[in-house]
Formats: structure tokens, sequence, C-alpha cells
């Protein structure tokens, strides 16, 4: 949308939410809504956790930056609620977040359409596990390696299953890569640097991500050109064949030279640390014009 026309809207950031990801939310909700109203823009936090309707109608928003991560917020369902409403958001429609939010569904397209990924199994009650340890057990709905083990014996498999299942019935079983950690953004159809991410405990779990100085972030990647540019047009296939749009990050590990697929978030975080926001300040960019460039992708979908 023209930005002088989001000037004169109501713009709404939904932050919170009601899923494990609710206090990222806050945080990247609250850094939004500062940018938007520093660059002059009529924003008011809306907080998606109940009673979403009731509030967008009391507030008259006529605009929704999303700023939700995981469930009922990342997956589809406020991109269709939205829809209905007639409200124009930032971020892919309820086809692209959902597809890309379920890893089980992402596993099904990545393979389908030969972007590179490490082997895995649905592992659903009853199912026997093949693949053998060293192995990284994932509820398939969840982000922010919230209810992930790291699993290096196969006595250890039972256990951590079961707490992949406290937060889904669908569980991804991934051969685990030992290899660099990088990231690649796309913002309204163009890549930004890769990021690598080196966490200091050797795997980048919830307290490495959110915890101060327990991972070193390196931006642009030390990585040959040849693999950053594969890197590049992998998160360019991924961000079509998913039908996705506005800001997109996709995370990837690197295995002699190849880039594989480990998770897509079509709703990353947005605070001045984050990876998106780094990798834009590397081409020379504030963070105020990245949150106005995302802002100019909202619309409807269908």
């Amino acid at each position: 949308m023209d930005r002088n026309d989001l000037k004169k809207m109501k713009i709404g950031v939904l932050l919170g939410g009601r899923s494990s990801e609710r206090e990222i939310s806050l945080k990247s909700g609250a850094a939004v809504l500062q940018s938007l109203v520093r660059s002059g823009y009529d924003a008011v936090a809306i907080d998606a956790k109940d009673r979403l309707v009731e509030k967008l109608k009391k507030e008259k928003i006529e605009a929704a930056f999303i700023v939700l991560h995981g469930r009922w917020g990342e997956d589809g369902t406020v991109q269709g609620l939205l829809e209905i409403m007639g409200i124009p958001y930032t971020g892919p429609g309820v086809l692209g977040s959902s597809a890309a939010m379920d890893k089980t569904v992402m596993k099904f397209i990545l393979e389908a359409t030969g972007i590179p990924t490490p082997a895995y199994v649905i592992a659903e009650e009853g199912t026997k596990v093949t693949l053998r340890p060293p192995v990284v057990v994932k509820p398939a709905n969840e982000g922010s390696t919230i209810g992930i083990s790291m699993v290096h014996r196969r006595k250890d498999l039972p256990a951590a299953l079961a707490l992949a299942r406290k937060y889904d019935r669908k569980v991804v079983v991934e051969e685990f890569v030992s290899g660099q950690e990088i990231t690649v953004a796309v913002v309204n159809g163009r890549a930004l640097p890769v990021v690598e991410v080196r966490p200091l405990s050797g795997f980048y779990d919830f307290e490495s991500k959110y915890t101060k100085g327990k991972t070193e972030y390196i931006v642009p990647a030390q990585i040959p050109r040849k693999v950053a540019k594969k890197a590049e047009a992998i998160a360019m296939d991924v961000y079509r064949r998913f039908d996705l749009c506005g800001c997109v990050r996709t995370d990837m590990l690197v295995r002699d030279g190849l880039p594989l697929v480990i998770d897509i978030n079509t709703s990353p975080g947005m605070t001045e640390t984050s990876l998106v926001p780094k990798a834009w300040a590397c081409q020379g960019g504030s963070f105020d014009e990245l949150i106005e460039e995302i802002l100019g992708g909202a619309s409807l979908k269908t």
C-alpha cells in the first residue's frame, strides 16, 4: 500500500497473543509500535490474547501490522480473521502462513519441490523412529525452539518425544546436522545479507536466542560467497514455493557447502537486536525504514 495512504489510516500493531511465544511477541510489538509512532503513523497496540474482533472494531483499525509469533498469529488463523474483516495486514496470507508454520507440512513441501532439508520422520503415536541419533526432536507447531530436544542416545528418545508431544500431537524427528547455522530474510521479494548464528553452547536453543551474550551474530556471514549466494537463492525459492510475501526469514544449516532449510518464520522477531533488523542494518538501513518497508506491503491476500 502507498505510505501516504497508510499515514491516513489507523494501524493496529497485533502483539502478545496466546502462544508460548507471547513474551517475545510483546517485546517485538513494542519495538514496532514505537517505530511507527516515530515515523508519524497513527498506531496503537492490540493485544491478541482475547476479544480480538471486539478490540479491532473498538479501535477502528484500518490496517494491521502482525507481530505475533507461533500459534494463533503465525499459523494463518489471524490472517483468516483479518481477511474476513477486510483489514489489510502485513506478512503472508492464510495458506503460506499455515504451511510454513506446521513443520510436517513444511517438510512435505520442501521435499516435493526439491528444496534441500535434513532427513526426517513424522513421529506420530506408535510410529517407530528409524533415524539414528544424533537427532533433533521438534513439536510441529512451535517456534523459538520451545519443546525441542537434541538426542544423542536412542534411550533418551522417548523422553524427547514426550516433551515435544506436550506442545503438539505431531512431532518431527530430524537428523542432526553439524554445520554453520545461517538465516536469510526476504523483505517484499528482496533477499537481505546472510546472517551467521554462533551459539556459545553449540545449540541454538531458547536460552541462546534470548539471553544476551549467549550467541554471536556475524553479518554478513563468514561463509564462501558461493554458499551465501546459494542460501539467498534457496530463501527466494522458499518465498515463491510457499506463496509468501512481506517479511519472512528462512533458517538453514550448512553441510558440505549446501544450505539445508530447517525452519521458516513468517512473523520473525522485530526487536532492534533481532536477526532481520541486523541483516537490514548491514546494508545501511535503519530500523524505522525496515518497519515502514514491511508496513508498505500490507494488503488483503484473497
